[in-house]
């Protein structure tokens, strides 16, 4: 029997929350709950088959601009389902990481993501990374301006940048590229989604909606 090949790094566009809620005429945040089964049965699955790094899209910068009442809805959630899953990532040796513009999120919010990446830092199994107010635009913007004040300060030159070397100014330079992305729901873009690391994967589109996909 043929080995299987496994992705070192899959990365995921979780999508169609709200359209599986309002086939079923529920409201979206029904949505979202059933959206964050999924994720628990997908990294029970990436870590069981062996792949390294998983990475969920799980909000967008854009998503600040959805009703102020889905987002506080978003927040809350968020927050609910990390302290409910600490005790069995670590338990499962996963290793959770965050991307993204972490400030722009509420005070608890922050302090349980605080408290989720302490907990299971030195955990040696699958890396969790989730992109929380995460823009790849934003983050290559970012890396240009801290990029340019290491250069006002004097501790580079611009002979110095190359690839590697702008790597390091991302969200997470230890994020290794994703060999496969995969998005949910029918869509067929990445909505700003790892631009940079995104240069050279495969991509999966399907028309599943996030909360069937497994």
């Amino acid at each position: 029997m043929k080995a299987l090949k496994v992705p070192y790094h899959v990365a995921i566009i979780m999508d169609g929350n709200g359209r599986w809620a309002k086939k079923k005429g529920l409201p979206r945040i029904f949505g979202h709950k059933a959206g964050a089964e999924a994720v628990r049965d997908i990294i029970k699955t990436s870590r069981d088959i062996g792949v390294k790094y998983l990475t969920l899209y799980v909000f967008s910068k854009e998503n600040w601009k959805r009703p102020y009442e889905e987002v506080k809805n978003l927040m809350y959630l968020i927050k609910i389902i990390l302290k409910r899953e600490i005790e069995d990532l670590n338990k499962n040796n996963v290793r959770l990481k965050v991307i993204g513009d972490v400030e722009d999120l509420p005070h608890d919010v922050q302090e349980i993501i605080k408290y989720a990446i302490d907990r299971t830092k030195n955990n040696g199994g699958l890396v969790l990374t989730l992109a929380i107010s995460y823009g790849g635009r934003a983050e290559i913007i970012k890396a240009i301006k801290k990029i340019l004040m290491d250069f006002e300060k004097g501790n580079l030159h611009f002979e110095d940048i190359d690839e590697e070397f702008f790597r390091n100014y991302l969200y997470d330079p230890e994020l290794p590229d994703p060999d496969l992305i995969i998005r949910t729901s029918g869509e067929l873009r990445i909505s700003n989604f790892l631009l940079w690391q995104s240069a050279y994967s495969e991509f999966y589109f399907t028309k599943t909606l996030w909360p069937d996909f497994r």
